[in-house]
């Protein structure tokens, strides 16, 4: 088990980058409850920035981490896509896992996708306070697989040569996959502020899970420590839609603490992204404030 406040900032994993260690010492340094948001495929950190305001203001202290290697902004990722191959589901949890590890406080872990995915690996391994899970990609045991998801995922699956590469999304699989839900003005927008490369293997993994009783994608349900945790899924997701949301929910119920689901109308799979990312985000706070003591700002 990771004791809270064992490491200090000079004593970081080898895998944490500068940027993420003065993230650690600075929510360290804020006494507040961290809130670490967890990427998934085809975005970087910043696509949480917006969250991460709001969540300072109703005192947490936000954290940002990228997977190994992430660039920093779109246009170096879409200059540099051979930095995203071949980060694999445990790698990156692992990643996660060394961060949180270095917070004096149990964090808050809120993920996207493949980063639900993450949030709630983090969250079987007692890592998390409280977890939200928004549109995650499929554990080991969910079973439904719709067509528009496999139709979502064919960018990567569609050609084995891609489990080992960096997969790139065109703004039309981006307009199907993420940007189903929004006008076609705001879908081109996400696409040139957002989108960019993503490693093939996690889909791979994924795709793979119910096969391979040694897969990484796998989720402790019944760990009496995995912390309450919510579910939200968007209604109109191609890419994580209801039926898998929801079946991830069902084994998540195992679980003696606090598990809930909330489906939020009109949304695809950019809901964290878009223009209506507030109300996700407000979704998402209202729980978390339930389980964890916000600290107000000084005045």
């Amino acid at each position: 088990m990771l004791t809270y406040g064992h490491h200090m900032t000079t004593d970081m994993p080898s895998s944490i980058t500068e940027h993420e260690a003065e993230q650690v010492a600075e929510a360290n340094a804020t006494g507040r409850v961290p809130v670490v948001f967890v990427h998934g495929l085809w975005l970087l950190p910043s696509s949480w920035d917006r969250w991460a305001e709001l969540f300072r203001a109703a005192g947490y202290a936000p954290l940002t981490p990228g997977w190994p290697d992430d660039p920093e902004t779109t246009a170096q990722a879409n200059a540099n896509p051979q930095v995203f191959a071949g980060k694999s589901v445990g790698q990156v949890a692992d990643h996660f896992a060394s961060i949180a590890g270095t917070l004096t406080k149990k964090p808050v872990i809120i993920g996207h996708s493949f980063g639900g995915l993450l949030a709630q690996i983090l969250a079987g391994r007692g890592l998390a306070a409280a977890t939200v899970a928004i549109d995650p990609a499929p554990f080991r045991g969910v079973l439904p697989l719709p067509i528009s998801a496999l139709r979502s995922a064919s960018a990567a699956l569609g050609n084995p040569a891609n489990r080992h590469r960096a997969v790139p999304l065109t703004y039309d699989q981006f307009r199907y996959a993420f940007a189903n839900a929004v006008s076609e003005e705001e879908a081109k927008d996400l696409y040139e502020t957002f989108a960019v490369p993503a490693p093939g293997l996690p889909l791979f993994q994924a795709a793979a899970a119910n096969l391979n009783p040694w897969t990484e994608v796998k989720v402790d349900t019944e760990n009496p420590a995995r912390g309450p945790l919510l579910l939200i899924s968007g209604e109109k997701d191609h890419t994580v839609p209801w039926s898998i949301t929801n079946a991830s929910f069902k084994l998540q119920q195992r679980n003696k603490d606090v598990t809930e689901i909330i489906e939020i109308p009109g949304r695809g799979h950019a809901l964290t992204i878009d223009s209506g990312w507030r109300e996700v985000a407000s979704t998402a706070l209202a729980f978390v404030r339930r389980f964890t003591q916000p600290r107000p700002a000084q005045p």
